[in-house]
């Protein structure tokens, strides 16, 4: 007995209270649930005491973060997110699918986010510039940013340097919240409760799906074929 309640306190294992402390900051829609869903498609094991809590690991969070940020940022399905903890759990250090090039082991690195400043910074854009991107709806209008907007301000600056400035890119935005409203009748239709693991995980499937649809149209349309 005494050595059970020294595991359940063991500061190297944490409650599921305590994994969504630790995560939720990254991942507001982190609940108690989507971590058991987590668990119930096999994709996290966590330990279990005598009495059935689960216990995990820091080697659990970082799994769960890795999870979590592939389907948030890269929008891969639970299938493909398998796929990728397989190969980890062989050694190996997978290539994200649809990332370039970006392993697993860099996502599994601490998640952090910028001040405008530092995201200025790191992509050598303007205020001005930065303003117009977020006003255009390319980029979120917050205080903080999440750092994989470095690669999405980077690319506007690209694309600004050949004409193509955030003003231009307007429809972006118009043409995603269409998409994300035909991606909720889509889940909805099928019964998934709104706001569950199921309708997230069924969410992100189909962006992933329109994501293909739309770069296939779009290189054929550049290329005349």
């Amino acid at each position: 007995m005494a050595a059970e309640a020294a595991r359940q306190q063991s500061p190297g294992l944490l409650s599921i209270g305590q994994v969504l402390a630790r995560l939720q900051d990254d991942f507001a829609d982190l609940t108690p649930s989507k971590l058991r869903f987590l668990e119930e498609q096999g994709l996290v094991t966590p330990e279990r005491t005598k009495s059935g809590y689960r216990k995990f690991s820091q080697a659990h969070i970082e799994r769960i973060r890795l999870i979590l940020t592939l389907q948030r940022d890269q929008f891969l399905p639970l299938r493909v997110i398998a796929e990728v903890l397989d190969e980890l759990d062989q050694g190996n250090d997978p290539i994200i699918p649809g990332a370039s090039p970006r392993s697993a082991s860099s996502i599994l690195a601490p998640k952090r986010v910028l001040s405008s400043e530092e995201l200025r910074r790191s992509t050598g854009a303007s205020a001005r510039f930065l303003g117009e991107a977020i006003a255009a709806g390319l980029l979120p209008a917050a205080e903080v940013f999440p750092h994989d907007c470095v690669a999405q301000l980077t690319a506007l600056l690209k694309l600004a340097e050949r004409g193509i400035t955030p003003r231009h890119l307007r429809s972006f935005r118009v043409s995603a919240e269409r998409e994300a409203e035909l991606i909720a009748h889509a889940v909805a239709t099928r019964g998934v409760k709104d706001g569950s693991p199921h309708s997230t995980e069924h969410s992100l499937e189909l962006v992933g799906y329109l994501e293909t649809v739309r770069s296939g149209v779009l290189r054929r349309r550049v290329s005349g074929s």
